[in-house]
């Protein structure tokens, strides 16, 4: 299966999620806080259930730290920047950097294994899976945010160019365990404070605590449901 292929299988997975995404954000339309606290819960959930048990199993955990301090460091720099022109609302553009450098390993790793035919079906379905949290984060984002439908997709396309171009590096390139712990763990690091600063702590002061545990507790419950359904 070719790397194209692949990217347009990513794509495909992240239109799902965006779609899951468009059906929550009905919902509660009334409330952008709201939604954006849910979407900070399912990030949360994503990282507990799936991000850092896998980073954890497959990477070397100083490798994973490192990453988080850069994640961390760099995080400070965009913030900085972004306030100083007077922009508050950096978190779209920090959780799609995010995402970006999360699909290297993954499409690297998938480069690696693209000529074994025993890996077909399962590459294929770890594809389709594995993207749709990703799409129905990214699109819960750009909703309680207000951004255009065309930005979205225009990520989601260059998501699924970056995913096939690093799947044909990996398949010529090899990049070391380290290196790859260290892209992971700045991923980790740019969507956990991400999700809390951005996404939890800057709306929920503008909730009652109920409403905003309420909202948390669903966000994390529906990763809790695409970690075991998907």
């Amino acid at each position: 299966m070719s790397a194209i292929v692949l990217g347009g299988i990513l794509f495909i997975s992240m239109v799902i999620g965006a779609g899951m995404a468009w059906l929550i954000a009905t919902i509660f339309q009334h409330s952008k806080e709201g939604l954006a606290l849910l979407c900070g819960g399912f990030l949360v959930g994503i990282l507990a259930l799936d991000l850092i048990p896998s980073a954890i199993n497959a990477y070397k955990l100083p490798g994973i730290a490192l990453g988080i301090l850069i994640g961390f460091i760099f995080l400070l720099l965009v913030n900085t920047s972004f306030h100083s022109s007077n922009q508050h609302k950096p978190s779209v553009y920090l959780l799609t950097i995010a995402l970006f450098i999360h699909t290297i390993p993954l499409s690297l790793t998938i480069g690696n294994l693209l000529e074994d035919s025993s890996f077909a079906r399962s590459i294929t379905t770890s594809t389709i899976l594995h993207h749709i949290p990703e799409g129905f984060a990214l699109t819960s984002v750009f909703v309680s945010q207000g951004q255009k439908i065309i930005n979205l997709f225009l990520c989601f396309i260059s998501l699924s160019f970056c995913f096939s171009m690093f799947i044909w590096i990996g398949n010529h390139i090899h990049l070391d365990m380290k290196a790859q712990s260290i892209l992971l763990g700045i991923s980790i690091g740019l969507i956990a404070i991400t999700s809390v600063n951005e996404f939890i702590l800057r709306n929920i002061k503008v909730m009652s605590t109920r409403s905003a545990a309420t909202f948390i507790l669903l966000g994390y419950l529906l990763s809790v449901v695409f970690h075991v359904v998907f």
